[in-house]
């Protein structure tokens, strides 16, 4: 399943620097607004010790780590939302993300200007927060202008409750509430989805901080940004884009080496990878053999038929059973053939719930 995270913040930032560490691309980084104007697109893998082994069991020919796209999206500034800077060419890349990344800079250098002019994590984390919550707002306004007329002349009960609806979101981001902060049914949530709200997304605050400051006590900067996003029930990362960039040059051995010689266990993209994969609910199935071991991405949730359409949809259409053993079961009997004399191997139909780390055949027909 497709998965694109956007990568935001004011400019200047570390949000291209950090691209480039995790996307391994070279793109251009510039000290002044604007370096990045369109999107620049990643794919990264999803790391995942579970693949080492399983490539060592099957020695497949290919082994296919799970994915998803990051998204560099060019700096934003205030009045965005009426225009300013790129203004609405930047809102809606945003609108085609699932979960934002907001870079946030908690590092003093003085060979890089600030397009405010010093350095205040909570004010520029309100300058995108205002600036998204005006574009949703305009969203909702217009769409009220159409439906409140609609409910008020025609007395329709699905008018009337949109526009309920809508009134309560207007009411929220006046005060200064984003959208994801609310709570909706379901048939609520299906009225929402088309709007594609800013504000709705799950969002990670990246604290970019100097070199000096990933270890030992955080600075004034990276605790104001924490008590700031749990008031709001978000999540932080604190990484140096610098330091990240540097690791991505490195092998996996002179990596391990590096961060032991930082005193850090992980790497802060290995932990944005993980935590984005949290907060949106993901989890992975394994389809394996002496061709392919390869990790899918799924909703926590979905049923086999659906994972299987995953793979491919004909897969869905004509599902019949799946053939189920856990990664756990597997690494601790050894094999194939030792989970399958342990009654360990499962055969699960229509309603059966994937679990993270479940390995599936799926049997079908067309």
């Amino acid at each position: 399943m497709g998965l694109t995270v956007g990568i935001i913040g004011l400019p200047n930032v570390g949000k291209s620097t950090l691209f480039n560490a995790i996307t391994k691309k070279s793109i251009l980084i510039a000290n002044y607004p604007f370096a990045t104007i369109d999107p620049n697109v990643g794919i990264v893998t999803v790391p995942d010790k579970r693949l080492e082994f399983l490539e060592q069991l099957y020695i497949p020919e290919r082994l296919i780590p799970a994915t998803f796209e990051f998204t560099d999206i060019a700096g934003l500034v205030k009045g965005a939302s009426h225009g300013e800077g790129l203004g609405n060419k930047f809102l809606s890349h945003i609108r085609e993300v699932d979960a934002i990344c907001e870079v946030v800079r908690c590092f003093e250098d003085k060979n890089i200007t600030h397009v405010e002019g010093d350095i205040d994590p909570i004010r520029d984390i309100e300058i995108v927060n205002v600036e998204l919550m005006l574009a949703d707002l305009e969203v909702i306004l217009n769409r009220l202008s159409k439906i409140s007329k609609k409910a008020l002349l025609s007395n329709d009960k699905e008018a009337i409750k949109e526009a309920e609806l809508l009134n309560r979101i207007k009411e929220s981001l006046e005060k200064n509430i984003p959208v994801r902060k609310l709570e909706f049914d379901e048939s609520e949530l299906k009225i929402i989805k088309s709007f594609n709200l800013l504000t709705y997304k799950p969002i990670i605050y990246i604290a970019n901080v100097g070199e000096e400051d990933l270890v030992g006590e955080e600075s004034i900067y990276v605790k104001s940004v924490r008590e700031y996003a749990e008031k709001e029930g978000s999540k932080v990362i604190k990484l140096c884009a610098k330091i990240e960039s540097e690791l991505s040059e490195l092998n996996d051995d002179d990596k391990k080496s590096f961060l032991n010689d930082l005193g850090i266990s992980e790497s802060g993209l290995d932990q944005l990878v993980a935590t984005t994969y949290s907060l949106l609910g993901l989890a992975a199935f394994f389809t394996v053999g002496e061709d392919e071991v390869k990790a899918w991405t799924f909703k926590k949730g979905m049923k086999a038929p659906e994972c299987a359409g995953i793979i491919h949809s004909d897969f869905e259409k004509g599902f019949i059973r799946a053939e189920v053993m856990s990664y756990q079961d597997l690494f601790e009997y050894g094999s194939e053939k030792a989970v399958r004399e342990a009654g360990k191997m499962r055969l699960e139909g229509k309603d059966y719930i994937v679990k993270d780390g479940d390995i599936c055949h799926f049997r079908f027909s067309v």
